[in-house]
């Protein structure tokens, strides 16, 4: 399986992989250095944080250069009129009576709470391609689905700003 994802995706894995290789990890190996001292590792709770969050970090390096190496490259293509990527695309839930908005992104820059939506999720996947005033079936499960009306598209780029999420 691979993801989807755009050219400014990769370069934003590879900041944070520089970031973290080159400025975070001596860090935390110093911290690591530093805690041992203080004795008993059993007993050593500062011992115990610093190598969890050096392991943590080792990690997250893993996990970017992982997602690089099997990621494949996409441009984000502006549909005329339909939903596209990083579009801001205002909807109307039939279920819930309520007016959203949101942003479609890709899967490494989603987060629900700010709105950023992957197109890769039941919602994104069902408005890729739609237009204003078209209502759409969004199928979660195969017993659960539900209804929402596109009530605006604000088209977009892709935005280098929008942050990477951290797992």
């Amino acid at each position: 399986m691979y993801d989807e994802l755009t050219q400014v995706d990769i370069d934003k894995m590879k900041e944070e992989i520089e970031h973290r290789v080159r400025v975070l990890r001596p860090q935390l190996i110093e911290e690591v250095q530093r805690t041992r001292e203080f004795g008993d590792l059993s007993e050593n709770f500062e011992y115990k944080c610093a190598k969890r969050d050096k392991n943590r970090n080792d990690s997250r390096i893993r996990y970017l250069e992982r997602m690089i190496k099997t990621a494949k490259v996409i441009e984000a293509k502006p549909s005329e009129d339909g939903v596209s990527l990083f579009d801001k695309v205002t909807i109307f839930n039939e279920m819930t009576g309520k007016e959203m908005v949101m942003q479609i992104v890709t899967t490494l820059r989603q987060n629900v709470l700010k709105g950023l939506l992957s197109k890769e999720s039941p919602v994104g996947k069902a408005l890729m391609g739609h237009k204003v005033g078209e209502r759409v079936q969004v199928v979660v499960s195969p017993d659960m689905n539900y209804y929402v009306e596109i009530r605006a598209i604000e088209k977009g780029e892709d935005d280098a700003s929008l942050e990477i999420s951290s797992y």
